[in-house]
C-alpha cells in the first residue's frame, strides 16, 4: 500500500506555545543592561527632554511612522532583507550617530531608525511565510510597534499588541497609526532622552539601538509565530492568544 508523505507533520501546540513565551519574555532583557548605562530609570528618562520636545513627541513619532512606512516598502525592492546581527551593526551605528551630537542628531536619527526597525519586523514577516506586501501583514507589522519598550521593564503581561486587526479600509493604516502612536511616543521619547545623557551619549545611543533592534526583533517573531501556528495547526488565533497569555503569568524557565 503506498503512504502519503505530503501529509503535514504534526505540530506541538504547546511546545510552539511555550518556545513563544520564553521568547517574549526574554525580549526586554538588554534595555536593563541600557539602564543600568546611562543611570537612570524609565520613568524619569521623558523627564530629561525639553518640555517643546516632550509635547511634539507624539506628532514626530506619528511622522516618523509614515515616512518608515513609505521609505521600508519601496526600499525592499533596492536591499534585500539582512541578517539578523547586519540589521544591530546598522541600527547600533545609527544610535551612536545619534547620539555624538545631542538631541538635535538623535531628533534626525529618529525617522531613519524606524525606518530600521520596520524592516527589520518586515524580515521576520517573510521568515514565517507572510507577504510584507500585503495590506493586512503591513497593519501587523505596525501593530509590533504597540508592544511596550525594551526600556519600559513590561514583564509580558500585556498582550495587547497581539489583538485581531482592525477592519481594512481605505482609512486603516491612517488609523492603526494614530493608534500606535501615543505608546510609541513614550518609547521613542525614552529611546531620545536615553542617546541626550552627557558623555555617554553616543555609547548610550548605540547602546539602546542594540536594544530596541533586538526587542522588536523578538516580538515580531512571537507576532507572527502566532499568526503562523493559528494557521498551521488549525486554531483559532483568539484561542492562541489566551493560552500565551496564561504562560505570561507564570516564571519562564531559562534552558
Amino acid at each position: 500500500m503506498d503512504i502519503d508523505t505530503d501529509l503535514p507533520a504534526h505540530i506541538d501546540v504547546e511546545v510552539q506555545l511555550d518556545a513563544l513565551a520564553q521568547r517574549y519574555k526574554a525580549a526586554g532583557g538588554l534595555g536593563i543592561s541600557v539602564l543600568n548605562l546611562i543611570g537612570g530609570s524609565a520613568e524619569s528618562l521623558i523627564d530629561r527632554l525639553p518640555e517643546g520636545v516632550r509635547g511634539n513627541l507624539e506628532s514626530a513619532t506619528i511622522s516618523a511612522l509614515n515616512q518608515a512606512m513609505k521609505a521600508a516598502h519601496s526600499s525592499r525592492s533596492i536591499l534585500p532583507d539582512q541578517k539578523s546581527w547586519l540589521n544591530q551593526v546598522a541600527t547600533t551605528a545609527m544610535g551612536a550617530a545619534g547620539g555624538a551630537g545631542g538631541l538635535p542628531t538623535a531628533l534626525a536619527e529618529l525617522p531613519v531608525t524606524t525606518t530600521l526597525l520596520l524592516r527589520v519586523i518586515q524580515g521576520v514577516a517573510v521568515e514565517h511565510g507572510f507577504d510584507p506586501a500585503a495590506e493586512n501583514v503591513q497593519f501587523d507589522c505596525v501593530q509590533v510597534f504597540a508592544a511596550a519598550g525594551p526600556l519600559s521593564g513590561d514583564d509580558g503581561a500585556d498582550l495587547g499588541f497581539l489583538s485581531a486587526r482592525i477592519a481594512l479600509s481605505g482609512k486603516a493604516m491612517q488609523a492603526v497609526i494614530h493608534k500606535i502612536a501615543p505608546r510609541l511616543a513614550i518609547v521613542m521619547g525614552q529611546k531620545l532622552a536615553a542617546q541626550t545623557v552627557p558623555v555617554l551619549g553616543a555609547v548610550a545611543g548605540a547602546a539602546t539601538n542594540y536594544a530596541y533592534t533586538s526587542y522588536y526583533e523578538d516580538i515580531a517573531h512571537v507576532h507572527f509565530g502566532l499568526r503562523k501556528l493559528a494557521i498551521d495547526a488549525d486554531v483559532p488565533h483568539e484561542d492562541l492568544m489566551g493560552r500565551l497569555a496564561a504562560r505570561m503569568e507564570k516564571p519562564v524557565v531559562k534552558a
